[in-house]
């Protein structure tokens, strides 16, 4: 992706590491000496039955809290300062969590996975309380999304096709442009965007 976009810097890190979390926002300033929009779109998920309470293990929910919320919120953290001198400077330093709708609706992968992404939507209301004005906090939530993760996932393949009012999948695209909008955006904040093509109304 780095090599598509000729001014891209591309930083490796793994967000279950407190030191890499550092890292990598130390090594964004560096780069670019200012950090305007935050896009905390890593997040890891488990396929464990609901009624399957044995195996979401507390090593589960630990593994998922750590990246899915204290991830996120370390990486606000950090960057605070930097979203806060992009107020200063220009306009309101952007936070855009990417959530799901499964953290909006009892559905999803796993249980643990599940309330982690309903954390983090909670975790976004709280930080756009607490960082306005100078910094906005939104969550875009997708519901199923065309990627090679997802490409043999046919039960939820047809449940989109034949229940949500679109009829289909969400392409990455479609997500990217519900990011882009709530980045665009100098006044939205404390939003969680269902991003589900409809699904949620059936």
């Amino acid at each position: 992706m780095a090599a598509e976009l000729p001014q891209a810097v591309y930083v490796q890190a793994d967000l279950a590491l407190e030191a890499d979390r550092v890292r990598l926002v130390r090594e964004a300033i560096a780069a670019w000496g200012q950090l305007d929009v935050l896009v905390n779109n890593a997040g890891i998920s488990k396929v464990i039955p609901h009624g399957d309470l044995a195996a979401a293990t507390s090593a589960v929910w630990h593994e998922l809290h750590e990246v899915n919320v204290v991830a996120p919120f370390h990486l606000v953290a950090l960057a605070e300062s930097a979203l806060r001198e992009a107020a200063r400077c220009r306009r309101a330093g952007c936070v855009v969590n990417i959530s799901s709708h499964a953290g909006v609706r009892p559905k999803g992968a796993s249980i643990p996975y599940a309330v982690s992404k309903a954390a983090l939507n909670h975790l976004t209301r709280l930080l756009a309380l607490s960082l306005g004005p100078d910094i906005r906090v939104n969550a875009v939530a997708p519901g199923l999304v065309d990627t090679p993760l997802t490409a043999d996932w046919t039960a939820a393949q047809a449940l989109w096709r034949e229940r949500a009012p679109m009829r289909r999948a969400a392409s990455p695209d479609d997500i990217a442009h519900a990011v882009l909008m709530l980045v665009a955006s100098d006044y939205l904040t404390g939003e969680v965007l269902l991003s589900d093509g409809g699904l949620n109304l059936t």
